[in-house]
């Protein structure tokens, strides 16, 4: 079939929305009708070119929400009408990594994915005979995608596909990152860097944890005030006074759970520094430049801080992203407030320099 799709021809320059033909699903695959998609950071990193693993061309677009058009053979855990939300990190609940409560990593499909290639070795796409991969395995900048059944999550009919695509990314990196990874205690303290959408997710994640204290840390006054809706206790413009101010807010030692949602080394470290002696934990979740290092004091281990990463929020995808959607649909979870602009495929590009501009927290791009 011939869809329409925004291709990343060469790094540096706009998407190219054009016409592509995508093949039918094969064995273990399933076509997918798209009906929204968020325009997330990594999409914008790769296209730069900053990405080290990047290629081209390729369909860009991660963080989908749509309905299962046609399944391959074989395909058991989804049919034709679900409403479904698009995993960049699989689930095949049958590796040694699904099987263990301790990582979401799952290594199924995982080297041909990171070529760009459906598991069989091939793609999908196509333009005039010559192949174009498949970005993190989902390809959502499209009318439809196809994609492999481990890397689709059903979720309710009930659930906005506008707000339901937002977990297909960066609103579950978040939370998973409070519940999961760190798996944030009652009556803690908490800080988070960074008032984007995966900070903000951390936010919400560490209120839903019954953590007591919540401090954003952001240079936008308009980030902190969304940050406020999402269960932050104080919200402070970022600083270099930042972590003594703390030190200072918590008797000199430090918050239990510190959460770094930026990507920037030199808040990594702040985070870090920020943790608690003892017992605080560093939880990294922003994706840092090609080639940047972070640098830790020792001194700053031994005594007891710990630090650790995050992907996707150590969230199981097939398994736990309906249960996060079942948050926003039980009340628990404002989700309206991340949507920011609502956009056409063709206004892409529109979308990554609102996100330049930190015009918003997501532009999503609706099919309907």
């Amino acid at each position: 079939m011939n869809i329409r799709a925004a291709v990343l021809e060469q790094f540096g320059q706009p998407l190219n929305v054009t016409e592509v033909e995508l093949g039918e699903p094969r064995a273990g695959e399933v076509l997918v009708r798209l009906r929204a998609c968020g325009v997330c950071h990594t999409d914008l990193y790769t296209a730069s070119g900053a990405d080290p693993s990047g290629y081209a061309p390729t369909v860009l677009g991660h963080e989908g929400a749509g309905v299962v058009e046609r399944v391959g053979e074989g395909v058991a855990s989804v049919v034709p009408g679900d409403q479904v939300v698009t995993l960049f990190s699989p689930q095949c609940r049958e590796c040694v990594h699904c099987a263990s409560p301790d990582t979401n990593l799952c290594l199924a499909i995982r080297e041909q994915q990171n070529k760009g290639y459906l598991p069989d070795g091939t793609t999908r796409l196509s333009r005039a005979g010559e192949p174009i991969r498949h970005f993190m395995g989902t390809s959502t900048f499209a009318e439809y995608t196809v994609m492999p059944e481990i890397a689709l999550a059903r979720i309710s009919p009930e659930a906005d596909p506008e707000r339901a695509c937002l977990f297909a990314c960066g609103l579950s990196t978040g939370l998973g990152a409070a519940i999961n990874t760190a798996k944030v205690q009652a009556g803690s303290t908490c800080v988070v860097f960074g008032a984007g959408m995966v900070g903000l997710g951390a936010v919400a994640g560490c209120r839903l944890q019954g953590a007591d204290r919540i401090i954003a840390v952001d240079l936008s006054q308009r980030r902190l005030e969304l940050a406020r809706g999402q269960g932050a206790t104080d919200a402070w413009i970022a600083g270099p006074d930042t972590v003594q101010r703390i030190l200072t807010e918590t008797g000199g030692f430090g918050a239990d759970y510190t959460f770094e949602a930026t990507g920037l080394v030199s808040v990594m470290r702040q985070a870090v520094e920020a943790a608690r002696m003892g017992w605080g934990l560093c939880t990294v979740v922003g994706v840092a430049g090609k080639g940047e290092t972070l640098e830790v004091v020792p001194r700053l281990l031994i005594t007891g801080r710990r630090v650790c990463g995050s992907s996707f929020g150590g969230v199981k995808g097939r398994d736990q992203v309906p249960e996060l959607v079942q948050l926003y649909l039980g009340g628990r979870l404002d989700v309206d407030p991340f949507i920011s602009h609502r956009i056409g495929l063709d206004e892409v590009n529109r979308g990554f320099e609102l996100m330049e501009r930190q015009d918003g927290i997501r532009s999503v791009i609706t099919f309907d």
